[in-house]
């Protein structure tokens, strides 16, 4: 089983979805949970408040190879994770799948030039030994937050094997697709489960996502450039390079702080501590902007 779900970059679901395209996968099961206790906003249209449509979880069949494929439309904490997961493993069971793989992203200080690296992590030791041979560099530490990280945990629990495969990608765009990121699992998991497929039609996404990004560093490049400009005290050594999961807190608390202010100081902590204050000190006072 290949799972995904909505996480940074779209990466899982830039997955899920091209290979349920491009091996004519056939829909064959659904599930839908009660919207009371997965959403925590109401859908609002000309004056009348409502709850959204249940976010819908479904699987897709292939013949060759014989493997399911399940994409979630959204990412669900708590109680209602758990229980979607597990209905999730209650199919991987009774359809006796024998390893189920998700994607994810990997935040690091990089440009969009470079070519993503694959990390993993999975919940059996015989899978991680066998990372290295696969062109995949086992993550050494760290967190994947969301079910595409999930998973790997209550899938131990069931005695499947799980696996989560993660593609580098620049830290700047996690709120943009990747489609970059998304090829890069595509092809490790080609080698893990013998299939091949076109990925021809991912270069113009591609394309399309590094004109935008090119833009983006260019902005970046002007800022630092008038940052130079300014007397700086000399340059400190041994700079640290931030973690993926690090960059993955720091987001999650932005969107906490949004809903509940007192989150804030929680988040100026963690700022702080990987120095990092003056790289969200414009994002960071917008909290406040509509309290003013």
């Amino acid at each position: 089983m290949i799972a995904g779900w909505p996480g940074m970059g779209n990466v899982a679901l830039g997955v899920t979805d091209y290979l349920r395209r491009k091996l004519n996968a056939t829909k064959f099961a659904q599930i839908s949970l009660d919207p009371s206790v997965t959403v925590d906003s109401v859908v609002v249209e000309d004056g009348l408040a409502k709850l959204p449509p249940a976010p819908k979880n479904i699987f897709y069949y292939v013949k060759k190879p014989e493997l399911v494929i399940c994409e979630g439309e959204a990412q669900l904490p708590g109680p209602g994770g758990i229980s979607l997961l597990n209905k999730v493993l209650d199919l991987a069971t009774e359809i006796k799948a024998k390893s189920i793989y998700t994607g994810a992203a990997f935040p690091m200080p990089v440009s969009y030039k470079e070519r993503p690296e694959v990390y993993g992590a999975a919940n059996k030791e015989h899978i991680v030994l066998g990372f290295p041979g696969l062109g995949i560099r086992p993550m050494e530490e760290g967190h994947i937050s969301g079910l595409n990280g999930l998973v790997l945990g209550l899938a131990a629990g069931r005695g499947i094997d799980a696996a989560c495969l993660l593609a580098t990608m620049p830290q700047y765009a996690v709120s943009l697709p990747n489609p970059k990121a998304s090829r890069a699992i595509i092809e490790v998991m080609q080698k893990i489960l013998g299939f091949n497929v076109d990925l021809g039609e991912m270069e113009g996404y591609i394309k399309d996502m590094d004109e935008k990004m090119s833009l983006i560093e260019e902005k970046v490049k002007d800022v630092f450039s008038m940052e130079r400009e300014e007397p700086k005290q000399p340059p400190q050594s041994g700079v640290r390079k931030v973690p993926g999961y690090v960059m993955e807190r720091i987001e999650k608390l932005f969107l906490e702080a949004r809903l509940d202010r007192s989150k804030a100081i929680v988040l100026k902590n963690e700022l702080d501590r990987w120095d990092l204050y003056k790289n969200y000190e414009d994002r960071f006072l917008d909290l406040f902007k509509g309290g003013q």
